[in-house]
């Protein structure tokens, strides 16, 4: 990023600062590294991994970058565990204005062996992370202990909220089944928890508000804008109480009632957009009077349950439904078995209602989608545009559909709560997943040369060492706006105005709540 000068004459930096960890006999570590008296600032201190961002680099790009130039660790050795909540402070004896974007990696083995420092440090060591300290006998740099504890909570939380807030992250970041919907409500559950452990925190309000901020950033960011919406939404509603104290049994009581209320409203909003869909449908006729024909992909009970009550509520005989398989997890299989039980309960053959399911491979998409009349997608983010972030395969179906019929309409079901700040499409980062996960079929079904590919992933042997070899297994993309007909919401068919009001909205609420921490 280009350096500016701020009121008081500092310059003004954007860096990040990394922070590597292990576990060892059931003990965090985190590696803090001395700096040389070749780098320009903080000679010998006790740093993280750091260095600016560049022009038009994102902070995580640039927490990795720095990474592999001063360890030569990369993703195959780390894994993004954290990130934590940036900050900026002042240096005058630098003539520095900093701010600090800090992560967290994790070491995926538990040697360290594979950390090789360059000429930036002079040595380093694991520490306790709850023993680091911004004391001058420490030896730190500058906020060295407050760039931690923004990754490391533990810090400011009681044992119990800790590890109910350890708890909930864990269950968002491995839950790779559940849709945004389901698992904003396990955010908000878990939300709940920790206020629970929360009694005796005296400054409970400020850590609920960071507990709020881990949640929707360290969970599942990239399906993290229903459950910062919810959880801001939670934060609103608790608001008037921030000033009570939990310890008095009442002022709990009242806490939790509002997010056991919140609670049940969530549970309401499939319904809702179930019944929006529905009139939509008798609202604009069909062009088909005997056959409802439809594609979609991966799984979602509100699409199943919103096609079978719209398809419930006209007067035509059939249905006609293609589903993609939806890789890597196959969640397009498990819908079509989770419709065909579901149209087999709500349509004894006495009906006289005929199915005929589908399932395609996701490759297939423009033959599935032939002569089809509407295109159904989840959405895992709304962005201010109206671009919409779903399972991966939803491009392709769309731009297949639209290709080889024109005239189909490609429909969004979405709550409000999707719709994430203003911001361009390309800055929300992609969600990269386990590679193995791609190649398990292939292992599988014995696919020739798999273990060729995998050596090369891992770089051995030697004579692969100028070939890189990646199995990429990214779960989300972007829709454009241009190529959807409609948003079905809670409260039904909401145009682009509607979603860029809800946008701001969305960002004037997380200032107000997140930007004092």
């Amino acid at each position: 990023m280009p350096t500016a000068q701020n009121q008081a004459g500092l310059q003004t930096r954007s860096v990040v600062s990394s922070f590597i960890f292990t576990v060892a006999n059931g003990s965090p570590r985190v590696a803090l590294f001395r700096r040389s008296d070749k780098v320009s600032t903080y000679h010998h201190c006790l740093a993280p991994v750091a260095g600016h961002i560049q022009n038009n680099e994102s902070p995580v790009a640039a927490a990795w970058r720095e990474i592999e130039e001063e360890t030569t660790l990369t993703t195959s050795h780390l894994e993004l565990w954290r990130q934590g909540k940036p900050f900026t402070f002042d240096d005058s004896s630098v003539g520095r204005q900093w701010t600090v974007y800090p992560f967290g990696f994790c070491l995926r083995t538990a040697k360290d062996d594979a950390i090789r420092i360059n000429w930036e440090h002079e040595g380093w060591s694991w520490y306790d992370p709850n023993e680091v300290s911004d004391d001058e006998q420490f030896g730190g740099v500058p906020r060295l202990s407050e760039s931690l504890r923004r990754v490391w909570f533990e810090m400011d939380m009681n044992p119990a909220a800790a590890g109910a807030l350890r708890s909930g992250l864990e269950e968002l970041k491995t839950d790779h089944r559940s849709g945004s919907h389901e698992l904003t409500s396990i955010a908000v559950k878990s939300f709940r928890d920790i206020l629970v452990h929360l009694r005796s925190d005296r400054k409970w309000w400020e850590t609920a508000r960071m507990a709020a901020w881990h949640l929707w950033k360290n969970g599942r960011e990239s399906m993290g804008s229903a459950t910062l919406n919810a959880l801001l939404g939670v934060l609103a509603d608790i608001d008037d109480l921030k000033d009570l104290s939990l310890d008095d049994e009442c002022a709990m009581d009242r806490v939790l009632g509002r997010i056991d209320h919140h609670l049940e409203v969530r549970r309401q909003m499939p319904a809702c957009i179930k019944d929006s869909f529905v009139a939509y449908l008798q609202a604009n006729g069909s062009r088909d009077t005997q056959t409802l024909s439809i594609l979609t992909l991966s799984a979602s009970s509100t699409i199943r349950d919103s096609i079978l009550d719209a398809f419930s509520s006209l007067p035509m005989p059939n249905l006609d439904l293609r589903i993609l398989e939806s890789r890597p997890l196959f969640e397009g299989a498990s819908m079509a078995s989770s419709l065909l039980s579901a149209f087999e309960s709500k349509f004894p053959a006495a009906t006289g209602r005929h199915l005929r399911l589908t399932v395609y491979t996701d490759a297939s998409a423009a033959l599935a989608a032939t002569n089809v009349e509407f295109v159904l997608l989840g959405a895992d983010r709304l962005s201010s545009s109206g671009w919409v972030s779903n399972k991966t395969g939803s491009l392709p179906a769309v731009l297949s559909a639209k290709h080889v019929s024109p005239s189909c309409k490609v429909l969004v079901f979405s709550g409000l709560e999707k719709v994430a700040e203003p911001g361009a499409e390309h800055e929300h980062e992609p969600e990269e997943n386990d590679y193995r996960e791609v190649m398990i079929p292939w292992i599988e079904c014995s696919v020739r040369g798999v273990n060729i590919l995998e050596e090369g992933i891992r770089g051995i042997p030697p004579k692969t060492a100028n070939c890189h070899v990646q199995v990429k297994n990214i779960y989300f993309e972007w829709v454009p706006s241009e190529m959807i007909d409609g948003y079905i919401c809670e409260k039904g068919m909401v145009s682009a105005a509607a979603i860029r009001k809800c946008a701001q909205e969305v960002r004037e609420n997380s200032r107000a709540y997140f930007d004092s921490l």
